[in-house]
């Protein structure tokens, strides 16, 4: 699906507009968005804009990191657009030049879409350059990594006031999870803060430095969403080594009552162990009372070790 929009010079804006009705001399800018194209509309890259084969493999091949190539007429950029449900990057491709947008992406975005509906409502907007419309599309993409991260940063903060809990051992999968996802959104934002220090920075794109304060904006944004995933990636951290302290607690105090108990009974197995023994004149046997006299001192030995026990602090153990 091709959507095509160009504004003449007498400020009127048009929509679906014919490809060769862009290149009259009343038009002022065009933006054309290329969504889910199919092969026929993927053709016109080449054969309709003639760009680089280059940058249109780059459309068309695996995904590529951010990035912005400088050409004679127009730059091409790469950005990360965010899957909501899965976190992972949809590369959303753009052609940059004084007259024109051309977007490109292989499957329906709400950013592009939301940003053909501000075009179609705002009078403002209409009388912009093509580098505005491209901030655009670059601030819808940016905005919607905010859910996301203000999501997982929910779900952690839920996490953190449960790390206390008895239960926090089946909420250590869940925390591997977050920082799993938080791994995917550090990788995307850092890519894109990366790009956007470029384009702030660089001497070759002449048209952006009209709107420089704007894409400024969109650099605070990405500076401020890689802050939120550092400190998010900490929390995370902190919450697994109190689960990793919390359990070796757990199991010295489990270590410490079997060792209690294995002392405990060491000299009554070795009582037991010699009357237990079939010598024939072994002494003691034949005492009336021998068993009970046995049992008491077993008993007493017991008594006596625990309270021992007890008086080395081996009882003093928090749950």
């Amino acid at each position: 699906m091709i959507y095509t929009f160009a504004q003449t010079k007498d400020s009127e804006m048009l929509t679906n507009v014919p490809l060769e009705r862009l290149s009259t001399e009343d038009i002022n800018w065009y933006w054309i968005d290329f969504e889910s194209p199919n092969e026929e509309e993927v053709a016109l890259l080449s054969e309709h804009f003639k760009f680089d084969d280059l940058a249109i493999e780059d459309c068309l091949e695996h995904l590529e990191r951010p990035k912005v190539d400088y050409y004679d007429t127009y730059n091409f950029f790469i950005f990360h657009a965010l899957d909501e449900k899965t976190l992972e990057p949809i590369e959303v491709d753009l052609f940059v030049s004084a007259n024109y947008v051309v977007s490109f992406h292989k499957t329906k975005l709400k950013e592009t879409e939301n940003v053909r509906k501000k075009i179609l409502n705002s009078a403002t907007i209409q009388e912009e350059r093509s580098t505005y419309i491209a901030y655009l599309i670059l601030d819808e993409i940016v905005d919607y990594y905010f859910p996301s991260v203000f999501r997982i940063e929910d779900s952690l903060s839920e996490i953190d006031i449960q790390s206390g809990d008895s239960r926090i051992h089946n909420l250590i999968d869940q925390v591997f999870q977050i920082r799993t996802d938080l791994l995917k959104l550090r990788h995307i934002i850092n890519s894109m803060k990366e790009l956007l220090y470029r384009v702030l920075n660089s001497g070759r794109l002449e048209g952006f430095k009209d709107n420089k304060r704007y894409f400024n904006d969109i650099y605070d944004h990405l500076l401020r969403l890689s802050d939120i995933v550092e400190s998010n990636r900490e929390v995370t951290s902190d919450v697994r080594d109190n689960y990793i302290s919390i359990n070796s607690h757990k199991m010295n105090k489990i270590m410490t009552i079997l060792t209690v108990i294995t002392s405990t009974f060491i000299p009554l197995t070795f009582i037991v162990g010699i009357y237990g023994m079939n010598f024939d004149y072994m002494p003691e046997l034949r005492w009336r009372y021998g068993y009970f006299y046995v049992l008491g001192i077993m008993a007493l030995i017991g008594i006596i070790m625990l309270l021992w026990f007890k008086r080395k602090g081996w009882f003093d153990i928090k749950k």
